[in-house]
């Protein structure tokens, strides 16, 4: 178990360690024979993403150093305890299952279920039925898929939802159930590498909505923005607005997405409206091609994302998977943040390529 802190822990007058986490449990030496570490004890929303490498590092670590351990149960607030897990979900280089557990009521508050879920975590972790299957988040009995799962309420039990495709399992009494499997990559499949990383990308979410201005988008790219997300409306259309910040002569690396939550994204062979030669002046600064619509780990419509023809699939630069891991977790966030609906997934990447006569955008994998 490594714990990280959050409501989980949060007992009024300090913080619960690991070690009492592990005391808490009922019937844990039925389960498991548990080890424990303090990795943190903050809020979720206090984590950096220097952190999150951190924890991802130290995962991969106790996978390396024990071929014999079952699995890895981590302790984390929820209130963004689904990118966490979504993140660890792509870094996490083993086959062997690692489950996020939270807390929505505090170790001081009548009806607190954090022992109960933790417990459930450790039994999840340690059965043979979660394995290859991805990390998974458990709370309230459910077992859900970190590529899934959101939250929904801010203040229910059951809160954890996976709105699109259920839950992946339950947790009773007798045992570990699991309903189906995952055909998507992750962990030990995952093209995204961690490991010797340091840092990540600057990447940055811009809500579109009646009005919005493109200062902002002007602003982020002057302030050294990376990456751009920006959570339109319908299939992705960004307020008529907003041009000004899309027309930048000098153009940061962007993904467009809708913020519909629900449903697959169709994949575009040819260039869609907006992503073709509108902005045929635009120049890419050095070492970073700008992004238009494209697929990304959490909900892909390319075959290939699906698991199949992986080693056909071109492999991208470091930097480039860099940037395209925050932004996979950046939509994480945008999901649950804007004003109407929860942002999703990304489909159709523009890739611009120089010609003599400009930049050129195309469409393409």
């Amino acid at each position: 178990m490594v714990a990280t802190g959050g409501t989980i822990s949060n007992r009024d007058g300090g913080r619960l360690t690991a070690e009492e986490l592990a005391r808490s449990m009922p019937g844990l030496e039925r389960a498991a024979t548990l080890t424990h570490e303090q990795f943190l004890n903050v809020a979720s929303s206090q984590i950096t993403l220097e952190q999150w490498l951190q924890l991802a590092r130290r995962v991969n670590e106790l996978f390396a150093g024990d071929k014999e351990l079952a699995g890895i149960v981590v302790t984390s607030g929820t209130d963004t305890l689904e990118e966490t897990a979504f993140f660890l979900h792509l870094t996490v280089r083993d086959p062997r299952p690692v489950v996020v557990v939270g807390s929505m009521r505090n170790p001081s508050t009548l009806g607190y279920e954090g022992a109960a879920n933790l417990l459930e975590g450790v039994r999840v972790a340690a059965s043979p039925a979660a394995r290859g299957k991805g990390v998974l988040v458990v709370l309230n009995d459910e077992i859900n898929s970190a590529r899934d799962v959101t939250k929904t309420d801010a203040l229910r039990l059951q809160t954890f939802r996976s709105p699109t495709h259920g839950v992946l399992g339950i947790v009773d009494r007798d045992k570990v159930a699991i309903f189906r499997d995952l055909l998507q990559r992750h962990t030990h499949q995952s093209e995204f590498d961690v490991r010797t990383l340091t840092s990540l990308p600057r990447v940055d979410v811009v809500m579109v909505y009646q009005g919005a201005s493109g200062d902002v988008i002007k602003a982020l790219v002057d302030l050294g923005a990376r990456g751009i997300v920006i959570a339109g409306a319908g299939a992705g259309a960004p307020s008529g607005t907003q041009g000004r910040g899309h027309r930048l002569r000098r153009r940061e690396g962007r993904l467009r997405r809708d913020r519909d939550p629900h449903g697959r994204r169709t994949y575009r062979a040819q260039p869609r409206p907006g992503c073709g030669n509108a902005d045929p002046g635009a120049a890419a600064p050095a070492g970073l091609q700008p992004l238009g619509r494209r697929s990304h780990p959490r909900q892909s419509a390319h075959p290939a994302d699906a698991g199949a023809g992986d080693d056909q699939r071109p492999r991208r630069d470091s930097a480039h998977l860099q940037r395209v891991l925050i932004v996979a977790a950046s939509l994480k966030s945008a999901r649950r943040r804007s004003t109407k609906a929860h942002a999703s997934s990304v489909h159709d990447r523009c890739r611009i390529t120089p010609r003599s006569s400009g930049w050129h955008v195309g469409s393409a994998r």
